[in-house]
């Protein structure tokens, strides 16, 4: 558990519970554990497999919640990337106070000097800027660019029906698990998932929302690499 909330976990909590829902439909519903949606709840983080999962379990527990998913993995992204303040200086003696006193002098200098610097530089360019005529306007683009998708990625839900071994590179990063049958998993990756199976026909599969249904033949392993392509969206190879 965290020290202190960020604040993710109890909006994620609030909005579930002015739904109605409970944690087991929203686990079927999303295909999350109970377990990990309590920990996106109270925000124990730790408990999760890594930062590419923990984004990727609140991005779609977010959605289904009806939440803003950009907001909420903005709040988590603000957290994480916060760097641990620094520890209190310890209680310095006569000398070393002396000596920070003229370092603290000296930088005052310095900041002063540099002020004056960045001011004269300032007029400098505004009379050499007034002494140029004006640019002629630029020319607008008739069709504007088609957009890229900000939040795109690849979600691999796998559930199995019997005990497989399953090997996970996301984005380069490389996990594997021995599924019980019955457990499932979500994997996801930001540009390129590749799963492989220890039994292609132990597990049933789904691609961004779209039933795959079982994606080998039983005993004998199966591998796929699913990748955006240029239009946005994944699309498999192998």
């Amino acid at each position: 558990m965290q020290d202190s909330l960020i604040g993710v976990g109890p909006a994620l909590r609030k909005a579930r519970e002015r739904r109605g829902v409970t944690l087991e439909a929203a686990s079927r519903d999303t295909k999350l554990h109970v377990s990990q949606l309590e920990a996106l709840e109270s925000e124990d983080f730790d408990v999760l497999l890594g930062d590419v999962y923990v984004r990727g379990s609140l991005r779609t527990y977010a959605r289904y919640l009806g939440l803003n998913a950009d907001k909420v993995i903005g709040a988590y992204s603000k957290h994480v990337d916060d760097p641990e303040p620094p520890p209190p200086p310890a209680k310095l003696g006569r000398v070393e106070r002396a000596i920070a006193a003229t370092r603290i002098r000296d930088n005052q200098r310095l900041m002063v000097v540099l002020a004056c610097l960045v001011l004269i530089g300032a007029v400098v360019f505004g009379l050499l800027s007034r002494s140029h005529s004006a640019p002629p306007p630029a020319t607008l683009p008739t069709v504007a660019a088609s957009p890229q998708p900000l939040d795109r990625q690849i979600e691999a839900v796998v559930v199995a029906s019997q005990p497989v071994d399953v090997t996970v590179r996301a984005d380069g990063v490389v996990t594997r698990y021995t599924m019980a049958a019955g457990e499932t998993r979500t994997f996801v990756a930001a540009d390129r998932l590749r799963l492989a199976l220890s039994d292609g026909g132990a597990v049933h599969l789904t691609i961004d929302g779209v039933d795959e249904g079982i994606p080998g033949v039983p005993g004998r392993a199966w591998a796929k690499t699913y990748a955006f392509d240029t239009g946005g969206s994944s699309s498999p190879s192998d």
